[in-house]
């Protein structure tokens, strides 16, 4: 359970540094930073979730076919949202690059209006 508050403490520092910061870079290693205390807690989930038993001592049926899903459900989806980090840092890299080219500044403030 002590990874449940970590990650909820790590989501927290994540939030808010992107509403405090102004520097995109900043912002994105705060996104980062939200996406993997998603994954830790999704983690922590999947592992709590797989050791439930079937039955409880004394034969008495807990689960009927495993309603729960398999241990693996928890390990797929930090896989996806790892995934997705992964392409959204890529995407959102090369854009903050871009405009650093044309605008020689990367204020969050200052990037408000869209110019050609």
């Amino acid at each position: 359970m002590i990874t449940l508050f970590l990650s909820a403490a790590l989501f927290a520092i994540g939030s808010i540094g992107v509403a405090i910061r102004r520097n995109p870079l900043i912002m994105f290693m705060c996104i980062e930073l939200m996406l993997n205390s998603a994954n830790l807690a999704l983690a922590t989930f999947s592992r709590y979730y797989s050791r439930i038993p079937e039955t409880l001592p004394g034969g008495v049926e807990l689960v009927a076919n495993n309603d729960l899903g398999s241990a693996a459900d928890g390990s797929i989806f930090v896989f996806l949202v790892m995934t997705i980090a992964a392409a959204e840092a890529v995407v959102g890299l090369a854009i903050i690059i871009a405009i650093f080219r044309t605008r020689k500044q990367v204020d969050a403030d200052e990037l408000s209006e869209l110019k050609g």
